[in-house]
């Protein structure tokens, strides 16, 4: 299974947002963008959240994913 990292923290200080005007922005739960932000690799994740964080930075699903082993 591969793994894969969410780019909130640098997409959020390209913006100058902090993690829970991010969770206000998107309407993904503080808890869940914190741990997504915080966590180097996930085997997992929540495509909507992924969905909801791409479209609050403008961004694509590709640009907020980064593939880190497959």
């Amino acid at each position: 299974m591969g793994l894969v990292r969410l780019k909130i923290r640098e997409l959020a200080q390209e913006k100058g947002w902090t993690l829970k005007e991010v969770s206000d922005r998107s309407g993904v739960i503080y808890s869940t963008v914190r741990s997504y932000a915080r966590r180097p690799a996930m085997t997992t994740v929540d495509f909507t959240a992924i969905h909801k964080l791409a479209r609050t930075f403008e961004v694509t699903i590709e640009e907020l994913v980064e593939i880190l082993e497959e």
